[in-house]
């Protein structure tokens, strides 16, 4: 091999092009977003707690008109339903709007401590709430509380206790106010799971109650408040996620 081939070699070498230097993009973090509608269902359980005080129009208990306390217990039970509602996030905070309806099998009795042989029944059969909601999140896990206005479905009934028979009963639709607080997660696209704390104010009342034939048979006032605890699945329309640089 000559040596002016070789040397011809090295200049060719020398003449290529240096690689370029090409930057590598930019890291991409896919950030969870929490606006947009959504739906879900839930289910959980609850208690809640009633006292009943007989209103003696007559006086029977001496003075007319006195209220004659028959006594308190907590009706308790399961519920299912479900959820629509409506989300926007701006930055780490998310603001939100929602409507919830239930069913509901909260039951619970007591003998009466005014009247010895009845046994005064309650039972919640249906709720619903309409929330306001403000949020932090985490990327895709979020805090909030919630608030707003409740209504619940009621059922009284008075039996008599040595025969069982049914003695009186009544019907209402309470309205009442509602405070909570929950937590979830966003475990995929448009997909999120999460537990939620409510407690509903449903505050005193006083409910006529009429016998099976329809006959009225007396008024009690019946306060009551609810406590329950859900677990929710919600789907979310819309892109789930956005992108940071």
């Amino acid at each position: 091999m000559s040596w002016a081939w070789k040397r011809r070699t090295r200049f060719a070498a020398a003449d290529l092009a240096a690689r370029p230097y090409t930057k590598a993009p930019p890291m991409v973090a896919a950030v969870y977003d929490w606006s947009g509608f959504y739906i879900g269902i839930n289910g959980g359980g609850g208690s809640s707690h009633k006292c009943w005080d007989f209103v003696d129009a007559a006086g029977i208990f001496g003075v007319p008109g006195a209220l004659v306390g028959e006594g308190c217990h907590n009706a308790v039970g399961g519920t299912v339903g479900g959820q629509i509602g409506y989300r926007w996030q701006s930055a780490n905070w998310v603001f939100g709007f929602e409507g919830q309806g239930n069913w509901a099998d909260f039951r619970g009795d007591n003998t009466s401590l005014a009247f010895g042989a009845d046994r005064n029944r309650s039972r919640i059969d249906s709720f619903g709430l309409i929330t306001g909601q403000v949020g932090y999140a985490w990327n895709n896990v979020l805090l909030y509380v919630k608030g707003g206005a409740a209504v619940v479905g009621d059922k009284y009934d008075v039996f008599d206790i040595p025969t069982g028979a049914l003695l009186s009963s009544a019907r209402e639709t309470r309205w009442g106010g509602t405070v909570g607080a929950g937590l979830e997660y966003g475990f995929a696209p448009n997909w999120s799971v999460g537990i939620e704390y409510n407690h509903i104010f449903l505050g005193d009342r006083t409910i006529d109650f009429t016998t099976p034939a329809g006959a009225f048979a007396g008024s009690d006032r019946i306060r009551q408040d609810v406590d329950m605890g859900l677990v929710r699945l919600n789907y979310k329309f819309g892109g789930p996620m956005i992108a940071r640089y």
